[in-house]
Order: C-alpha cells, then sequence, then structure tokens
C-alpha cells in the first residue's frame, strides 16, 4: 500500500476513535437511545410513579378480610405475601415487604383488584381525594419540621400538643425500628381532622 493510499485511511481511523463531543451524540449512541438524556429520566419517574400506585394497592390489600382477600383469586405468591405483610411489625421490614408485594403485583391485572376494593370501601373520588390528601400531610409531618406550623395555619382548630406529640413518637417508632402504632394514630388524627374541616 502506497503512502498516499495511507493517509485518507489513518484520517478515517483517528475520526472512528475521537470521542463524541461534549454537545452531541455518535451514531452508535443513538441507536443505542442514549442521545435524548432526558427520555431515560421521564420513564424513570413513570416507573416510579406506577411502583408506588401498586404499593398503595398492596397496602389496600393488606387492609383486606381475609374473606374478601380469598375473593380475589390473587396468585398464590401474592397473597402469601400479603399474609406475610400482616404479621410483620418492623416498620423496615414491612417497607421492604410492601416494596416486594408491589414487585409482585407487575404480573397481574392491577385494575379490575383496584375496582372490586372501591367497590367494597364505596370511596367516593372526593373521599378518596381526601385520604390522599390525609396520607400526604402525614408524610409532610414526619419529614418536614414546619409542616406543623402550615398546617395549623390551615386548620387553626388543629390539636397542635397532640400532633406534635405523635410526630415525636413517629420519629421514637422509626428509630427503634418498632411496629408503627403511632404512626397510625397520626392517620387517624388527620383522617378526624379533615373530615371535621371538610
Amino acid at each position: 500500500m502506497t503512502r498516499t493510499d495511507e493517509a485518507p485511511r489513518r484520517r478515517g481511523q483517528v475520526e472512528a476513535d475521537r470521542p463524541p463531543s461534549k454537545g452531541g451524540a455518535t451514531a452508535a449512541q443513538t441507536d443505542r437511545g442514549l442521545a435524548d438524556p432526558l427520555e431515560p429520566a421521564q420513564s424513570k419517574t413513570q416507573r416510579k410513579a406506577a411502583m408506588h400506585a401498586l404499593q398503595d394497592l398492596g397496602e389496600m390489600l393488606v387492609g383486606l378480610s381475609p374473606e374478601r382477600l380469598s375473593s380475589l383469586a390473587l396468585p398464590e405468591r401474592l397473597a402469601d405475601a400479603v399474609a406475610q405483610a400482616r404479621a410483620i411489625t418492623g416498620w423496615e421490614a414491612r417497607r421492604r415487604q410492601m416494596q416486594f408485594i408491589g414487585r409482585l403485583m407487575r404480573d397481574v391485572d392491577a385494575e379490575p383488584i383496584r375496582v372490586r376494593i372501591e367497590e367494597w370501601t364505596g370511596a367516593s373520588r372526593a373521599e378518596k381525594a381526601r385520604l390522599a390528601a390525609v396520607e400526604r400531610w402525614r408524610e409532610r409531618l414526619v419529614r418536614d419540621a414546619e409542616a406543623l406550623d402550615r398546617l395549623c395555619a390551615e386548620a387553626p382548630h388543629a390539636d397542635r400538643s397532640r400532633l406534635s406529640a405523635l410526630i415525636l413518637r413517629v420519629a421514637r417508632e422509626r428509630a427503634a425500628n418498632g411496629p408503627p402504632h403511632a404512626y397510625r394514630e397520626l392517620f387517624r388524627a388527620l383522617n378526624n381532622l379533615f373530615s371535621t374541616n371538610a
């Protein structure tokens, strides 16, 4: 091969070996779906939201009576996981179990289950929205020290001292990885507050 023939080949090899610029992507990266950095993040967000929805539905399953649970004809592995969740008292262990239930529910058609549970509970859209607001406030209160001030501003008749005591008890429960008694009691207190405030 002559030197004249080698020059274009070397230039082509350098172009092929050169890393892509910061502002662009190679054709190979585009083929692998890496050209748009926003798309993977969006998909991850959607997957996370769907997983949380399945975990919420799993919480509903755990709260059902054995008779109603058996009438749903769940797959055996899912039914066993729900039964085990009822027996778990530790905070972290229960959280992991609910995540496991959420993963198992990916393999079932969740919509008929959701519809059946809603038929049993008779929850209207307004009631579901209210319960969702109660849950959001509970999470804010246990995570944000200023959330109690905001809640009392929105609901002046709230029993601030009782709510503050419950928040402290939730923190102790979590630190000790104990049963979530105060966490549930906080939900009931907020549920009563929002019912009165409605």
